[in-house]
């Protein structure tokens, strides 16, 4: 059974013509390359893929260099672009809106979908946790705040009338990274954690966790985009034509992957 199901959101790019910029396949610059963001875990696949295969490469040709950026978190991702350090990234839904909010909607462009799913939460076998009636007073962790996990525990929380503990709440939040989230869980020191793949999978198989439910759950038909496609805007209106390449070779391993 696939932990994933990866899907195409619909692509909200429109292309714009640019005339009389000449890039010069010598020059080690963003001109001649693109600087790519992804997460190295099983939600962001198609880049993890695409790369690995050379779906990317194929499509957009020898002059142009493509610089895969590994990053943990996606509010570090989003920053980055407006630092003018990242060409295109994938990342979840949360820090792409944020960021698109924050820029005053000129910054940050949102070009297709790239995952569905794989987002559960897992609960200590030892925090007494059958359902979010029993959320008083636990510890519970997820990703960096204001990533999309952090985003969906905080709304999740709220809608079953519950607050983080820095809000006057019962439900004290830790945003840490995956990896401390592990070492965190294996030590008892959370009760339960709201984390994408393959760490949801890795705390149920090797510590016991308990999958209390998977987040798709509580979405409409099962369905909602765990990671989008999302460019800087200066680099799309100055390189139509990559941006046109890359979005075709994300389709072909999409359809590889499926």
């Amino acid at each position: 059974m696939k932990m994933l199901h990866f899907v195409l959101i619909g692509v909200v790019l429109t292309l714009i013509s640019v005339v009389g910029i000449i890039a010069n396949p010598d020059l080690n610059t963003h001109e001649n390359k693109i600087r790519v963001a992804y997460f190295p875990n099983i939600s962001h696949a198609v880049p993890i893929v695409g790369i690995e295969k050379g779906f990317f490469s194929n499509q957009i040709g020898n002059n142009t260099v493509i610089e895969p950026l590994l990053f943990d978190s996606g509010p570090q991702v989003i920053e980055s672009i407006f630092a003018g350090s990242v060409d295109i990234a994938y990342v979840g839904p949360g820090p792409a809106i944020n960021g698109f909010l924050k820029s005053e909607q000129r910054n940050v462009k949102i070009l297709s979908g790239s995952a569905s799913g794989g987002v559960s939460f897992i609960v200590h076998p030892d925090s007494k946790i059958e359902s979010v009636a029993d959320f008083e007073g636990k510890r519970i962790a997820a990703p960096q705040i204001g990533n999309t996990q952090d985003i969906s525990l905080r709304t999740y929380l709220s809608d079953n009338g519950l607050k983080p503990a820095e809000k006057g709440g019962s439900v004290i939040v830790l945003n840490t990274a995956s990896s401390d989230i592990y070492i965190l869980f294996a030590k008892g020191d959370i009760d339960a954690a709201w984390v994408p793949e393959p760490t949801a999978t890795i705390l149920v198989q090797q510590l016991g966790g308990i999958r209390l439910f998977n987040e798709k759950e509580l979405w409409p038909e099962d369905k909602f985009a765990s990671v989008v496609l999302i460019a800087r805007e200066e680099y799309v209106n100055e390189h139509p034509e990559i941006i046109q390449k890359w979005l075709e070779a994300h389709q072909q391993t999409v359809t590889w992957i499926n």
